[in-house]
């Protein structure tokens, strides 16, 4: 069953696609990507039509078929997964973020991929087990760009309620120098999002460190910051 159903969501998606939507979709990526060419709302449809299909088969089975999702490369099925996983939160078990750090490491390969998984399934994991933000910390030392990436772009959600400042902090300066543009702007935006609720603190860190962050992340760690302190910032 599980074979079938993925077939038919590939041949949906493929009967689907706009060759327009794929050239401008493919456009905001660098790096080479896939793309069959659906817009994102109606990639959500479909992920939401087959929802009702295999949600009585359970979350192992579901996992199984995210795998298969993720391992064709396309985006589109990637977003699919992104989907149906927060749908699993309450059945998340511990062990389940040692899952979910393989199909980082080994599939999610483009900043849309690991920020869709991050926000979501992995933030709803932390929310869970607030312990395990020290695995992301671990993720910060990661060979892979999209680890260390989404070692931050994990804590976007709890930043955004005010949550985990300290871990927050602690995993901008263990990626404070990294040299990949896509991890400067992955941490960045958890400091903006954290200074929503801890303005004041995300401008002192910003302050102490300002010489030796590197202008990307700096710049999104404060966009959201008054003019006055944008400038003493940039200083």
């Amino acid at each position: 069953m599980m074979r079938g159903v993925i077939d038919r969501i590939r041949n949906d998606l493929k009967a689907r696609a706009d060759p327009v939507v794929k050239e401008k979709n493919e456009r905001f990526f660098k790096e080479s990507v896939l793309y069959y060419g659906l817009r994102n709302a109606e990639t959500n449809r479909i992920a939401k039509e087959y929802w009702k299909e295999v949600k009585p088969l359970g979350k192992e089975r579901i996992f199984e078929m995210c795998e298969d999702l993720l391992s064709s490369d396309y985006s589109e099925e990637a977003f699919i997964v992104c989907d149906w996983i927060p749908k699993l939160k309450k059945q998340f078990e511990r062990e389940d973020l040692f899952r979910f750090r393989r199909w980082i490491d080994d599939h999610l390969n483009t900043w849309a991929k690991v920020d869709t998984f991050c926000t979501h399934s992995v933030g709803d994991f932390i929310g869970l087990y607030p312990d395990a933000v020290q695995e992301l910390k671990r993720w910060t030392g990661s060979k892979n760009r999209w680890m260390r990436r989404a070692s931050a772009v994990s804590l976007i959600s709890p930043a955004r309620r005010g949550e985990y400042l300290e871990d927050i902090f602690e995993i901008a300066l263990m990626l404070l120098e990294d040299e990949d543009d896509m991890v400067q702007k992955g941490y960045g935006w958890m400091l903006k999002e954290s200074s929503k609720q801890h303005r004041k603190e995300v401008f002192e860190f910003v302050l102490r460190n300002k010489r030796r962050m590197p202008r990307t992340a700096l710049r999104y760690a404060i966009e959201l910051m008054p003019s006055d302190m944008r400038i003493e910032a940039m200083s």
